[in-house]
């Protein structure tokens, strides 16, 4: 079971990279993300680092690859969403150079073991859309 959501980015992959590879901030997000909460001491790109999204969504960072451009988390639980029942929930954001136009192909896809609801998916597909298109928009004149 899984999420896979895509866009390309109107800007050269290390600034996308830079944007996307701190796990506390998420302030290119506004709208989508009303709160990014650092939970504990670790940095935003040291493994095991935790934060709570929109006061709900419980994650904890599981690497980040300068190399590869991927950054590994998992939500270790959202209550009073689908997503609650999950087990071994992981996403995935990896960016990849568009060459011919110096812009970012960005995927972000989700896979999880089991679910004790119905509508992961469903649940999350619109929420990783809205990310996605917030983190182009943070690339635009306007953002």
């Amino acid at each position: 079971m899984g999420c896979l959501n895509s866009i390309v980015v109107p800007a050269p992959v290390d600034a996308v990279w830079a944007k996307l590879r701190d796990f506390h901030d998420m302030s290119w997000a506004p709208g989508v993300i009303e709160s990014c909460q650092k939970v504990g001491a670790l940095g935003g790109t040291e493994r095991g680092a935790k934060r709570i999204l929109n006061g709900v969504f419980e994650e904890t960072l599981l690497g980040v690859d300068d190399g590869k451009r991927a950054l590994r988390y998992s939500i270790d639980r959202a209550p009073g969403t689908p997503v609650d029942g999950t087990t071994h929930y992981v996403g995935v954001i990896r960016v990849f150079p568009v060459t011919a136009t110096n812009e970012t192909f960005v995927i972000w896809t989700s896979s999880w073991a089991h679910s004790a609801e119905e509508g992961v998916a469903e649940f999350c597909n619109p929420i990783y859309k809205a990310l996605l298109e917030a983190l182009a928009d943070s690339f635009s004149p306007e953002g």
